[in-house]
C-alpha cells in the first residue's frame, strides 16, 4: 500500500470527490432504496479537506514565505469565488433590504444595510458564519481552515508530537453539540466544525504521503473491514435514521470512511491507469475534472441543477444533465480564471 499513490492521483481523487457531492446534492425522496447511499456523497466534501491539508503540507514544506503561501492559497480560490459568486450574490442583490439582519444591528438606513450586506456575502459569504447560509459554504470554510493550518503545520514541524492535537477538534465536536452555551453561539455552524478534523488529519498524513511511505499488503484487510462497516454504518443511519441523530456524530464516521476510501480509489485508478481508447483515458477524465472541481462545485447547484429539478425529469437524467452542462461552464470559467491569475503573477513579477 503505497502512501505516495494519494498525491500521484490526487487529480483523479478530486474528480472522484466532485462526482459524489453532484450525486448528494440531486433531491431523492427518502422512500427510495438509494436514499441512504446517495446522502453518503457529502464524504466528497471530507475528501477534498483531506486533500487540502496533504496539499498544504508539500506547499509549507517549500519553505515558503508567510505572504507568498497566502497569497498563493488565495489566487487559486478567489478568482473563481468572486465571479461565481459575486455573480449570484449582484443577480439577486435588492437595494431595500439585505438579505440577513447585520451581525452589528445596521446602520438604520435599509440601503446602506443591504450594500454592506452584499459586500460581506461577496468577499467571504459572512452569512455562512453569522446564519448558517449554505451556498457556496465550502469555499469561506476551506479559507479558514488555511489561517489555523499555517501556525499548525510549523508547530508539528517543529515538534512533531503536537500531531495528537488531531483529538481536539473531536472533543470541540462534541462540546458545540451539547454544551448549551458554546451550542447557543457556534451551533449553527455545525457543518464546519464536524469537518475540521478531517482537514489536520490530512495534514497530519501528509508527510507520510510525501516519503511514500509504503505499507504491509496486510494492511489492505484492516482498510477493506473498516471502509465496508463505516459504510455500512452510515448509510443504515441515513436510511433508517435521518434526522433523529446530531449530524456530526455521523461525520464522525466519515473521518474513517474517507480515508479507507481515498485509499481504495488509489488502487483503483492504479490499476485503471492504461485503461484508455484512443485519446480517451479512465484516470485522464477523472483527473481533468478534478482539475476543475472547484469551479464545477461553485456552478452546478444553484445555476444548473435547481433550474433542472423544476422539471421533474428524475434522479438519474437529472444528475447527468447537470453534469453535462456543468463541466463546459465550469471549463470555461476555470480558463478565465487562469488567465486571470497569469495576469496577477506577471503583474507580481514585474514588479519584484
Amino acid at each position: 500500500m503505497d502512501l505516495g499513490r494519494i498525491s500521484r492521483y490526487r487529480g483523479e481523487l478530486m474528480g472522484f470527490a466532485i462526482i459524489i457531492v453532484m450525486l448528494f446534492h440531486v433531491g431523492l425522496p427518502r422512500s427510495d432504496a438509494f436514499y441512504g447511499l446517495r446522502r453518503m456523497g457529502n464524504l466528497g466534501v471530507d475528501i477534498f479537506f483531506f486533500l487540502s491539508g496533504i496539499g498544504l503540507w508539500y506547499s509549507w514544506t517549500k519553505r515558503q514565505d508567510l505572504w507568498k503561501f497566502y497569497f498563493n492559497r488565495a489566487l487559486r480560490i478567489y478568482p473563481a469565488w468572486l465571479i461565481v459568486a459575486g455573480y449570484f450574490y449582484l443577480s439577486r442583490f435588492s437595494p431595500a433590504r439585505p438579505s440577513y439582519a447585520l451581525p452589528f444591528g445596521g446602520t438604520g438606513d435599509a440601503a446602506v444595510d443591504s450594500y454592506i450586506d452584499l459586500v460581506g456575502d461577496v468577499l467571504f459569504n459572512w452569512d455562512f458564519w453569522l446564519y448558517d447560509e449554505l451556498t457556496f459554504w465550502y469555499v469561506p470554510a476551506t479559507m479558514m481552515l488555511y489561517l489555523f493550518a499555517l501556525p499548525y503545520m510549523e508547530l508539528v514541524r517543529r515538534h512533531p508530537v503536537f500531531r495528537w492535537l488531531v483529538v481536539l477538534p473531536l472533543m470541540w465536536c462534541i462540546v458545540v453539540q451539547y454544551v448549551t452555551p458554546v451550542h447557543q453561539a457556534v451551533g449553527h455552524i455545525e457543518i464546519f466544525w464536524s469537518r475540521v478534523p478531517i482537514f489536520f488529519l490530512g495534514i497530519n498524513c501528509a508527510e507520510a504521503v510525501r516519503r511514500k511511505d509504503v505499507l504491509d499488503r496486510q494492511a489492505w484487510w484492516m482498510v477493506a473491514v473498516f471502509f465496508a462497516f463505516s459504510l455500512w454504518a452510515c448509510v443504515w443511519l441515513e436510511q433508517m435514521r435521518h434526522g433523529k441523530f446530531p449530524l456530526y456524530i455521523e461525520r464522525m464516521l466519515y473521518i474513517v470512511l474517507a480515508v479507507t476510501a481515498i485509499l481504495i480509489m488509489t488502487e483503483v485508478f492504479d490499476r485503471t491507469k492504461s485503461l484508455s481508447f484512443r485519446r480517451f483515458s479512465v484516470n485522464g477524465a477523472f483527473a481533468w475534472v478534478g482539475g476543475i472541481s472547484l469551479e464545477m462545485y461553485l456552478v452546478h447547484v444553484e445555476f444548473v441543477l435547481k433550474p433542472l429539478e423544476r422539471q421533474h425529469l428524475g434522479y438519474w437524467p437529472t444528475f447527468l444533465l447537470t453534469l453535462a452542462i456543468t463541466l463546459p461552464v465550469a471549463w470555461v470559467v476555470s480558463k478565465v480564471c487562469a488567465y486571470i491569475i497569469n495576469k496577477v503573477k506577471n503583474r507580481k513579477t514585474n514588479r519584484c
